[in-house]
């Protein structure tokens, strides 16, 4: 298979998608693609198992990257990567490796890669089955949206750098998330209730939410939201975009006025990883079928009862613990992973 191994490399920082189609014209009957012990073969003399599953994705992803990508991987004791052809979801390349093996240190030169080449990717021994139903619980406030809810209506009500300064110590995990919203919300005491409006008329989505949620649909599965925001908001996302499901806190209101108090239970860590498994009983959706996408410290939990935990754009604590990060990419490459983690497109 000199031809295959030609091909990549003297392709010249060629685009994978390019790479891809020129393989197929120059390779008759390609099925399978491999890499063994460091060279790109189509048949093994030896039979494949798989330990571990590698999804790549970027903006740009070219036939350099990608000798580098296998470079590294052989250089991390892989014997054998089955190549899936990559593909593109939402504008994003994609490309799918089977691994043979997965060392203790593959995740953390997996990181640097990724950062050099400006990729996200998502490793793990399973994926949740795309082809069967499923849940994606996440996050509200810069998850869903780009913004921090409580935040812009404190700073409409004067009070902003008091209360974004406990918001952003909460997300790194250092302050109690129950004491820190109710030292946040009493800070909103007196304030017009038409604030809410104002910041719900203005919310940013997240980019590649509403792709996300079309593809989950189309494929079967549920989507929600637990938030330790505010319901004005997460009722008024799933009013208008489709979710499923969605818990959030209670504001108080008194003539028109907040309080300064929440009502009822706090949705914290604990309500948010308790609400996956709710929703996963009342769908009838096994547990190795939920997704939970977050970005603060209050996410970890619900991520980590999760089959599959996604930290998008999140604080160093979350990107930390989380099965896979989203640095680069926004919530379409939940979708990327989703879709081509069952892929079995073949060469041909």
């Amino acid at each position: 298979m000199d031809t295959i191994e030609k091909l990549l490399v003297q392709s010249n920082y060629q685009s994978l998608l390019q790479w891809r189609d020129h393989v197929k014209q120059q390779v008759s009957g390609l099925d399978a693609l491999f890499c063994h012990k460091g060279t790109l073969t189509s048949t093994l003399t030896s039979d494949f198992t798989e330990q571990a599953s590698l999804i790549v994705m970027a903006a740009q992803f070219n036939t350099a990257q990608l000798h580098n990508l296998l470079r590294l991987l052989t250089d991390e004791y892989i014997d054998t990567i089955r190549l899936h052809a990559p593909e593109i979801i939402e504008n994003v390349i994609v490309m799918r490796f089977a691994l043979s093996a997965k060392s203790p240190s593959l995740k953390l030169k997996l990181d640097a890669f990724a950062k050099e080449n400006k990729m996200d990717f998502a490793l793990m021994d399973h994926f949740p089955d795309w082809q069967k139903p499923g849940l994606v619980l996440m996050d509200m406030d810069s998850t869903t949206i780009q913004i921090e809810c409580i935040d812009e209506i404190a700073r409409l009500y004067g009070v902003g750098d008091e209360v974004s300064a406990v918001t952003a110590l909460a997300m790194q995990g250092k302050l109690d998330f129950n004491e820190s919203l109710r030292t946040r919300v009493s800070k909103l005491e007196g304030a017009p209730v038409s604030i809410l409006k104002e910041v719900a008329d203005s919310m940013p989505l997240m980019p590649g939410l509403l792709e996300l949620i079309k593809g989950l649909k189309n494929a079967g599965w549920k989507v929600a939201i637990a938030s330790g925001g505010f319901n004005y908001f997460a009722d008024r996302l799933k009013a208008e975009h489709d979710f499923d499901y969605a818990i959030a806190n209670t504001l108080e209101i008194s003539d028109q006025l907040l309080t300064g108090k929440v009502v009822g239970d706090i949705v914290n860590a604990t309500v948010k990883a308790g609400t996956l498994s709710e929703l996963a009983a009342r769908y009838n959706i096994p547990m190795s079928q939920t997704v939970a996408i977050g970005d603060g410290a209050n996410d970890l939990l619900m991520m980590g009862a999760s089959a599959l935990g996604i930290a998008i754009h999140a604080k160093p604590i979350v990107q930390e613990k989380a099965a896979v990060s989203l640095n680069h990419l926004d919530l379409q490459g939940a979708l990327c992973i989703l879709s081509a983690s069952n892929c079995v497109n073949s060469w041909s």
